[in-house]
């Protein structure tokens, strides 16, 4: 990925993640969210188990805000964290994080986040693509399936709002340029590639476990 001629590094990623992507949106919990067959218990112990990998995630890039191609990545107006605790406290009531389960599948995910924070901090470059520009891509067809599926009013759909965006489908744009920007100053490019083929094994571990323990 080296040299002028080389290919851009989200292509990589995306090339190299491809079918991954795919099984996630087959795998577990997820592929049962995007045939409408989801019910609300297993959708607050979905956004539970992706809260902790986000305030790992969140953490990183705030510790790593000076750093070249973190600071790049870092956009507080995408961090989920809050949105994800507003959504639980609006499912589940103000005690969501004792009566919703944490499932071993989402400890290993923010331990995988915590260990992509370490050193230089680029291999957290995979797991904004994965997360956030997912978020993104993919924010306004899932909120109104899930709006739909599991009759949620906005109160419990923070997940997918984006306030201090006047234009999301510009962000998004912007978005992708900065994390290209980013892997441009990531010492080691193929790092950050495996990162995200790793960032997706984990959210499709995730999503399974999630639909077992709705069984």
């Amino acid at each position: 990925m080296h040299g002028r001629q080389s290919p851009l590094l989200l292509d990589v990623v995306r090339e190299r993640t491809s079918a991954l992507h795919a099984e996630a949106e087959r795998s577990g919990f997820v592929g049962e969210l995007l045939r409408g067959r989801a019910d609300r218990r297993s959708y607050a112990v979905f956004l539970r188990n992706l809260l902790p990998a986000y305030r790992e995630l969140e953490s990183g890039l705030d510790l790593h805000r000076d750093s070249p191609g973190i600071r790049e990545a870092r956009r507080p107006a995408v961090y989920r964290s809050a949105a994800l605790e507003s959504d639980l406290e609006a499912l589940c009531g103000s005690d969501w994080s004792r009566v919703v389960p944490l499932l071993p599948a989402a400890q290993r995910y923010a331990s995988a986040v915590a260990e992509a924070a370490l050193g230089d901090g680029t291999c957290l470059i995979a797991h904004a693509y994965t997360r956030y520009l997912g978020d993104l891509n993919g924010g306004r067809i899932l909120r109104d399936l899930v709006a739909r599926s599991l009759s949620l009013d906005g109160t419990a759909l923070a997940f997918y709002s984006y306030p201090q965006l006047a234009d999301v489908e510009a962000f998004k744009s912007s978005y992708r340029e900065d994390l290209e920007r980013a892997g441009l100053a990531a010492p080691d490019p193929e790092r950050v590639v495996a990162e995200a083929e790793k960032a997706f094994h984990l959210n499709i571990e995730l999503s399974r476990e999630v639909a077992g323990a709705g069984r």
